[in-house]
This record gives C-alpha cells, sequence and structure tokens, in this order.
C-alpha cells in the first residue's frame, strides 16, 4: 500500500501483522469471530493499560478503505509511542474490518482511478439488516443476528471502552463527527485540522438533521428515547453507553464540496427542498421500473447487491419525510434553520440514494438501460457539486486526528 491509495482488506492485515513483529510487546493480533462468508474479523491491540479504547473500521461496507488505513496510521502511531515509553495507560483495540464480506464486493474499485463513475462502477453497501453496527429495536443481540454484529457486541462486553470510534467515509461532502456524549473541545480540533486540510466541514449533515450541534461539524445524539435519535438508538454505538462510554462516529469526504460547509441562510430553502423530494420520489422508481422490465433470468443473482436495490426502491417513498415540505407529516418537529450547508446535504442525499440503488443493478444486469442511467446520474452529480478529491493521504490524516481530539479532549 502506498499513501496514495486505499489499501485492501488484505492489504491492512498485512500491515497489522507487520507491526505486531515490529513491536511484538506492545501488539497484539486474533480473531475475535468470523463473518457470513466464515472470513475472520481481526482485532489489532496497542498497548496495554485499564482503559481501553475501540475503534472499528469498515462498519459500512462502501467507507472499509479509509477506515483500515486509518486504523494503521493510528496503530503505528501509538505503537511509537508506547516504545518510547509514553504509555499513557490506554490499550487500544483496532477490529481491522468488521463487514470483509461486503468491503470485498467493492475492492475492484480501490487501485483507481479515483473518478465518481469508478467508485460507483464497484458500489456496494448491504441493506440495513445486513449491517454490523445495527442491533434489534429492543437493543438485544438475538442468536439470529449477524454474527459480525455478535462479535462487535461482545467486543463491546468484553473490554466495556471509555471510547468507541466508528470509522466512516461518504462520497461528497465534508468532513464531521458524530458523538453519543459531548465532548467540549473537539469542535475547535476538528476545525483546525480540516482547514490545515483544505477539507470543508460538514455543518449540516442529513445524518444527524435534528441533533445538536456544538460547532460546525460535531452533532451529539439526542438520549435514545427522543426519536431524533434515528437509527442511532438501536446501534452499537448507543450500546456502549450501558459501560458509559462514549462512541465517535468519524465521518470523511472522498470528494470534498464546499457548499457542506456554508452557514449562510439559503435564499429559497422551500423551494430547494421540495426540488430534491421531487427529484427523489422520480428518480427511485426509474430504477424500479428498469427492474421490473429485465427477464429475471438475466439477473445475475439475487445476492446481496439485489436485495439493497429492492430496499432502496421499497423504502423511497419515505425517506424525504423528514425534510421535504410536500410530504412531511402535519406534527412533524419544525426544521432547524435551513443554511445552504443543511440544504446540500439533503440534495446531495436526494441524488446519491438512486444512484446507488442504480449502480448496484448495473452490477447484476448487463442492461444498457441500467448502464446509461449510472452514467448520466454521475454527471449531474459531478455538474451540481463540483467536488474535489481529497487525497487518501488527507482522509486518513483527517480521520485520524479526529480520533485522537475525542480522545485526548475525553480525558482533559
Amino acid at each position: 500500500m502506498t499513501r496514495e491509495r486505499y489499501p485492501t482488506t488484505a492489504e491492512v492485515t498485512e500491515g497489522a501483522s507487520a507491526l505486531t513483529l515490529r513491536f511484538p510487546r506492545i501488539c497484539r493480533l486474533g480473531a475475535v469471530g468470523r463473518s457470513r462468508a466464515g472470513r475472520p474479523l481481526l482485532m489489532l491491540t496497542v498497548g496495554r493499560g485499564p482503559r481501553n479504547v475501540l475503534v472499528v473500521a469498515g462498519p459500512h461496507a462502501n467507507e472499509a478503505a479509509v477506515g483500515g488505513a486509518t486504523v494503521l496510521r493510528l496503530a503505528e502511531q501509538i505503537a511509537v509511542k508506547c516504545e518510547r515509553g509514553e504509555d499513557d495507560g490506554s490499550a487500544w483495540h483496532f477490529l481491522l474490518c468488521i463487514d470483509p464480506d461486503g468491503a470485498a464486493l467493492n475492492e475492484p474499485w480501490l487501485p483507481g482511478p479515483y473518478t465518481l463513475r469508478g467508485h460507483y462502477e464497484y458500489f456496494f453497501r448491504p441493506c440495513a439488516a445486513e449491517q454490523p453496527e445495527w442491533l434489534p429495536a429492543d437493543g438485544a443481540v438475538a442468536e439470529a443476528a449477524l454474527p459480525e454484529t455478535r462479535a462487535l457486541v461482545g467486543v463491546l462486553d468484553g473490554l466495556r471502552p471509555v471510547l468507541q470510534c466508528s470509522l466512516h467515509s461518504i462520497d461528497v461532502g465534508g468532513s464531521f463527527v458524530q458523538l453519543t456524549s459531548d465532548v467540549p473541545g473537539v469542535p475547535e480540533r476538528i476545525g483546525k485540522s480540516a482547514a490545515e486540510l483544505d477539507i470543508p466541514l460538514e455543518s449540516g449533515s442529513s445524518d444527524a438533521f435534528q441533533w445538536p450541534s456544538p460547532g460546525p461539524g460535531v452533532y451529539v445524539m439526542p438520549p435514545t428515547s427522543d426519536p431524533a435519535a434515528g437509527d442511532g438508538a438501536h446501534s452499537t454505538w448507543a450500546h456502549a453507553q450501558r459501560y458509559d462510554g462514549v462512541t465517535a462516529i468519524v465521518e470523511v469526504p472522498m470528494w470534498a464540496c464546499d457548499r457542506s460547509a456554508d452557514t449562510t441562510p439559503h435564499p429559497a430553502p422551500d423551494r430547494a427542498l421540495r426540488r430534491a423530494g421531487a427529484a427523489l420520489r422520480r428518480d427511485l422508481p426509474v430504477v424500479a421500473r428498469v427492474l421490473r422490465r429485465i427477464d429475471p433470468q438475466l439477473l445475475r443473482s439475487e445476492g446481496p447487491l439485489l436485495r439493497t436495490v429492492r430496499e432502496l426502491i421499497a423504502i423511497g417513498p419515505r425517506l424525504a419525510a423528514e425534510w421535504d415540505p410536500a410530504v412531511r407529516p402535519p406534527d412533524a418537529a419544525p426544521l432547524p434553520p435551513m443554511t445552504t450547508a443543511r440544504v446540500t446535504s439533503i440534495e446531495v442525499y436526494a441524488q446519491r440514494i438512486p444512484l446507488r440503488a442504480a449502480a448496484m443493478l448495473r452490477r447484476i444486469t448487463d442492461q444498457p438501460s441500467v448502464a446509461r442511467l449510472v452514467d448520466d446520474w454521475c454527471e449531474a452529480y459531478e455538474r451540481a457539486y463540483r467536488p474535489r478529491w481529497v487525497p487518501v493521504a488527507d482522509q486518513v490524516e483527517q480521520q485520524a486526528r479526529s480520533v485522537i481530539a475525542v480522545y485526548e479532549e475525553l480525558r482533559a
């Protein structure tokens, strides 16, 4: 692996193994379970101490590559400090990839070229039921849960970490951190780092639309009893709270969109939100119609790709209910002030979801109509936001700095 490209999961494993050979008294590598396809779920531990920190890479299959690179960056940094006698009493535990099966489906893109069309040529993200971080609604880990989920919860229960960091990324947007508890000092730290690396801060993320924000690019999850907590209420993020642990979800962009950081009031938010909602309700049915016209015998499989396509099509009508004035329930909570950043995040979301569905459908059929959809929507995506590539090394640096910022400010 070089700093100019993403590592594969095999290269991350090789890097972790090399660290255990380089620092045999400090680093330990072992399996904590196996994936649905039988791949080992590996955890690298660096240092020893009464406090535990858990860093989880690859919770979403399309985001595993940058997380794996960040894990190696952080693990080496901490191992060097330990070797110098600068151990601060914490043991760091790095899950190298919690969904290696899903990550494998994205790997043909990792060597590059790093274009949006190249990214969506091999795009895969599993449906919600097959994502390891999500728990059943009652928070219990049933026997029917994914083996990856059971492994992750087992690690959490065994370590009781003071901090869990979940490493994520987005295709187009900015960098941001979601926290399960407020950690003063984090906004200033990540803001300074993002400015140095010329990465915009996502200052209106649709992922945390109704969450309090103590500063640009930082969001604090409401109590799990609050509907605004959303999916986070039933996740391994919230599971760590039973041990008084804090979870940080650290996002970095592959392509930067400077409008994601624009906190000025949007000039026409109602019109923009209606247009975004209408586009989402228009484009997902296009994918559905294409799918219906495809001869079932021409579909290569009814596997994880097609399951996600069907899920996106099915939930499409509900995706805009939180923000589209045309379909919002009358008793819905008021919208926050609609800045350019908030509207941009929603507009990106409304284009991203149908594009993902079309891209995954293209991987399981040779129909020219699907390829045209992906080509056309990728071009529209680029025209709308003029995204600029963030070098892999800068993505990794921002994510690693964000993890360290939360850790150090939490201990302060």
